[in-house]
């Protein structure tokens, strides 16, 4: 029988060795991850909001605000968007645009300023104005206080080449006038026309003209406002007109004001500083006005305006009490009624009662007086509104039917228009 061999020594070393070196490997295991789950939670903690500032953010605390990423629509030639469009424009229309110098005999300019004579038979350059090529037969548009009473008129292109121009017809009241050119041997551009329903404030638009006779001048800007009236002949007004920064001085009147793809939305007609010359608010006929004025001045060399016979305002909540009317109603208060016209004639009432009011810059100082809710079912929101919709939509001999309130009540008037007068009689 055998007897057991005793264990060696050197067995038991390599057990005793792995066991220590499995209990430091455990520890430093252990370690490590306590570490990490220390760690991990404070910075859990750090990115919490604390209950106090979750709605309150402190002022002193600047938040990394991303930067935006400026994009610039570059051309095929290289030069950004905006140069590309007004280039365009520039290119597009310039041809069309034309000088217009205005000449008067020496005898009316030395009953003038008889100080400095003049011979009699001589003709004189007096002013000069912008106008633009209407069609390939010789028209030419342009204000009418540009030719307003000249002697003669010359015509110069942008390639250097003059006419003698005849005034076929001119429209005070919307300060507009044709002229005639031979077109034989002229290279004739028309404008293309835009349309005002489009026009925004904040677009981009383009004047070209001949400010101070400096032929061929681009100036760009925006469309600052719309819906503008401008002063026209004695009380009347151009309704719809545009407002403008781009730069228009004397010597622009006449000429396009032109949107993006270079179609004319407007007449640039007049300026308003009292340095005569841009202060970055300039006015343009708006091209709805002539689309119905030139073909009429190029057909009969005269163009009448529908005309009611009323003078009116604006209704604000303001004014409500004093006029017994509800402070949410908008519509164009009737301040006056002129006599023999088609608004007397239809009935229309202007306010009699002294309405008292304080506020006589704002609101009407009569009470009692009809108001315009609507013409042929088209709202009216203010008195602008009413000479828009003649202007734009109507002529003299038509009839509309106005919808006016009346002591609470509303009713319907029929109102045949006239053409508008010479001048208002009292």
């Amino acid at each position: 029988m055998m007897e057991p061999r005793p264990r060696s020594s050197d067995g038991i070393l390599w057990m005793v060795a792995g066991v220590l070196g499995l209990l430091l490997f455990t520890c430093v295991f252990g370690l490590v991850g306590v570490y990490y789950f220390v760690n991990s939670q404070g910075s859990s903690q750090n990115l919490r909001p604390a209950p106090d500032t979750v709605l309150n953010v402190r002022n002193d605390v600047a938040l990394a605000t991303p930067q935006p990423v400026v994009m610039v629509a570059t051309p095929e030639d290289g030069v950004d968007y905006e140069s590309a469009v007004l280039m365009n424009i520039y290119a597009q229309v310039n041809p069309s645009v034309v000088n217009v110098t205005v000449l008067g005999s020496g005898k009316t300019l030395n009953e003038i300023a008889p100080t400095h004579p003049f011979d009699e038979n001589e003709l004189v350059p007096i002013s000069s104005g912008s106008g633009f090529v209407w069609d390939s037969e010789g028209h030419i548009v342009t204000n009418n206080h540009v030719v307003e009473g000249a002697d003669q008129v010359q015509v110069t292109f942008n390639d250097g080449t003059v006419a003698i121009a005849e005034v076929v017809g001119v429209d005070p009241d919307s300060d507009l006038a044709v002229l005639k050119i031979e077109p034989e041997g002229y290279t004739l551009q028309p404008v293309k026309l835009g349309n005002l329903d489009d026009v925004r404030v904040g677009m981009r638009v383009a004047a070209i003209g001949n400010p101070f006779g400096l032929q061929g001048t681009l100036t760009s800007g925006i469309v600052s406002a719309i819906g503008r009236s401008i002063p026209a002949r004695q009380n009347f007004s151009i309704p719809s007109s545009i407002q403008t920064d781009a730069a228009i001085n004397p010597g622009n009147s006449g000429g396009p004001l032109l949107n993006e793809r270079g179609e004319v939305i407007g007449v640039n007609a007049q300026i308003r500083s009292e340095r005569e010359a841009n202060s970055g608010v300039g006015f343009a006929i708006p091209v709805s006005i002539v689309q119905r004025v030139a073909p009429a001045l190029i057909t009969t060399g005269t163009y009448q305006h529908s005309y009611i016979g009323v003078s009116g305002s604006n209704l604000s909540p303001l004014c409500a009490d004093e006029l017994d009317l509800p402070k949410a109603l908008r519509g164009a208060y009737i301040n006056q009624v002129f006599p023999r016209t088609p608004a007397s004639k239809a009935g229309l009432r202007a306010g009699e009662t002294p309405s008292g009011t304080k506020y006589v810059t704002v609101c009407p100082t009569t009470s009692g007086g009809d108001v315009i809710l609507a013409i042929n079912d088209q709202a009216i929101g203010g008195f602008d509104d009413v000479l828009v919709y003649l202007e734009r939509y109507t002529s003299p001999g038509d009839t509309v039917t106005f919808r006016v309130l009346r002591n609470g009540e509303e009713l319907l008037a029929d109102v045949t228009l006239d053409a508008r007068p010479d001048r208002l009689d009292p």
